[in-house]
C-alpha cells in the first residue's frame, strides 16, 4: 500500500526565544536571526524536504518561516496549529514566575485539567492539536499528497510526536531546535488501526545533526537504517484495548 510523507518544522527563532520568555499565541515576528539560520539550513546538504502542500500555524513567525524556506507555496492556515496559550504568563521568564503558587502548580504538571489563568489547560492544549492533526492526516490519505510539511510551534511538535509518534518516547525527548523538526511516515493500514506514524528522520538533514540524531535514536534503543519494529505487536495491543 502507498505510504505518505509529513514533516514537521518548528518556526525560526524569535527574540523572545532568545530572552527565554513564555510566548505562545502573542503573535511576535521571527527575527532575523533566526531567519538566516533557516537560510543556512537551507543551503547545506539535502536542505529542506520537498513540499507537495505547506501547512501553518496562522502566527506570523511560522507563516515568516514558510515564505523563506517554501516561496512558491501558498500556505493552508489551520488555526488549530497555534500554540500554547499561556495566558497569564504570556511574555514572561520562568524566573520572573517562580514565585507564584499558579506558576508552580503548573509547571508541575500534576493536573492536566487545570489552565494557565487566563489561558489554556494541557487537556484543552492537547484536544485541540490532536483533533487538528488527525484531520490533517486523514486529509493525507483521501487526497494521496506525497509530501506534506507542517510548520507550527515547538511545544505542538513534541505533544504531537509524543500523541502519535512511533518509537514512543516522553514529550521533552522531542524538543527540537528552531527550524528543525521530523519527517513521519504515514501507512493508511496502521494509521486506522492504531493512528499512529513511524518517526524515521530528522529533517532538515544536514551534516552537523548526523551524530545528535543517532544519539537521539539510541535514547530509543531503536535505529532507522534497521528498522526491525514489529508493528504488528502494537496494533495487537490497541485492538485488545478497544475491544475492552
Amino acid at each position: 500500500m502507498k505510504t505518505y510523507k509529513i514533516h514537521l518544522i518548528r518556526h525560526a527563532l524569535t527574540a523572545e526565544n532568545t530572552e527565554g520568555k513564555y510566548i505562545g499565541q502573542t503573535d511576535v515576528d521571527a527575527s532575523e536571526e533566526g531567519l538566516e539560520q533557516i537560510r543556512n539550513l537551507m543551503n547545506e546538504a539535502e536542505g529542506y524536504p520537498r513540499a507537495d502542500v505547506v501547512i501553518s500555524s496562522p502566527l506570523k513567525r511560522c507563516l515568516q518561516t514558510a515564505k523563506v524556506i517554501y516561496p512558491d507555496k501558498e500556505p493552508v492556515i489551520m488555526e488549530d496549529l497555534r500554540e500554547y496559550d499561556f495566558g497569564d504568563f504570556e511574555g514572561c521568564t520562568a524566573e520572573e514566575l517562580k514565585d507564584l503558587d499558579t506558576f508552580k502548580q503548573w509547571i508541575a504538571g500534576t493536573d492536566p485539567d487545570t489552565p494557565v489563568p487566563f489561558g489554556e489547560s494541557q487537556k484543552e492544549f492537547n484536544k485541540r492539536i490532536c483533533e487538528c492533526f488527525v484531520k490533517i492526516i486523514n486529509g493525507i490519505i483521501m487526497s494521496g499528497v506525497n509530501d506534506t510539511v507542517v510548520i507550527t510551534h515547538g511545544g505542538i511538535i513534541m505533544s504531537l510526536m509524543a500523541e502519535f509518534a512511533l518509537p514512543e518516547a516522553q514529550q521533552h525527548e522531542w524538543l527540537t531546535p528552531n527550524g528543525c523538526g521530523y519527517t513521519l511516515r504515514v501507512d493508511p493500514t496502521v494509521w486506522r488501526m492504531g493512528q499512529k506514524l513511524e518517526a524515521f528522520a530528522e529533517c532538515p538533514p544536514i551534516p552537523q545533526q548526523i551524530d545528535a540524531e543517532r544519539d537521539m535514536w539510541d535514547t530509543f534503543d531503536y535505529d532507522p537504517d534497521k528498522d526491525d519494529f514489529d508493528i504488528s505487536e502494537y496494533v495487537n495491543d490497541y485492538t485488545n484495548y478497544e475491544e475492552q
